[in-house]
């Protein structure tokens, strides 16, 4: 018996859509989290998608993992880039970032939603606006 294939996996050759070569990248330091927070990997990722929506990108995946001492990675892939975290629950503090190509997406509020979820006291930021003159526009953001 020999099987026939009816469904079309090769993709229709359209005129390429031209994107400008544009980004923001911003990297986050969250200090004096709530411990309790910090050890719930599923309210963090469950936080991380939606903070992710709110600032206008598209969740395509989630990897995690979690080590022995209740840290946590994860990465969410994103159809215009990635989101990431890493839980550091010994020390009430982790790091995160968001970059987002294009200029539709607005990291700033991925971080408001992460920073109310995290009960962060103290965070520091760095915006990092990435094209053809690369790193030339970053600058540092105050705490909330």
């Amino acid at each position: 018996m020999e099987f026939v294939s009816t469904v079309n996996i090769t993709p229709a050759i359209t005129q390429p859509e031209e994107f400008e070569f544009f980004g923001k990248h911003l990297l986050i330091n969250y200090l004096d989290c709530s411990l309790e927070r910090l050890r719930d990997v599923e309210g963090i990722i469950v936080c991380m998608r939606e903070a992710a929506v709110t600032s206008g990108a598209a969740v395509l995946g989630v990897q995690h993992h979690i080590f022995p001492n209740g840290g946590m990675t994860a990465t969410l892939m994103l159809a215009e880039s990635h989101a990431s975290i890493h839980t550091y629950p010994e020390h009430q503090a982790c790091f995160a970032d968001i970059f987002t190509c294009g200029r539709s997406c607005k990291p700033e509020l991925f971080h408001e939603v992460l920073a109310t979820y995290l009960c962060a006291n103290k965070t520091n930021q760095l915006l990092v606006e990435r094209s053809k003159n690369s790193y030339q526009t970053a600058k540092t953001l105050g705490s909330p």
